[in-house]
């Protein structure tokens, strides 16, 4: 017995390039093309998620007083504003 059952998928302008590797030999069938694409996302999901585990981690190891969120947003305000001042003078 089958351990999946057939899906049908519209891939609009991609379906070339699972057609392109498929005619390369590269891959035996579009079905494999589409299961590698999802291996992919997989491991770049996990990638994103151990970066972004890390980055919370740091933060909650980080030292430093926290910001009340007035002051966070004082923050964000005054870069925005720097920014903002920066590219009206490229202009």
């Amino acid at each position: 017995m089958r351990s999946s059952k057939p899906l049908t998928v519209t891939l609009g302008p991609l379906q070339h390039r699972v057609d392109e590797r498929v005619a390369s030999g590269e891959y035996g069938s579009a079905s494999e093309v589409i299961r590698a694409a999802l291996r992919a996302l997989d491991r770049e999901d996990a990638a994103l998620d151990a970066v972004l585990k890390q980055r919370v981690e740091a933060s909650l190891a980080d030292p430093r007083p926290s910001l009340t969120l007035d002051d966070a947003f004082a923050q964000v305000r005054a870069r925005h504003a720097e920014r903002l001042g920066r590219d009206d003078e490229k202009a």
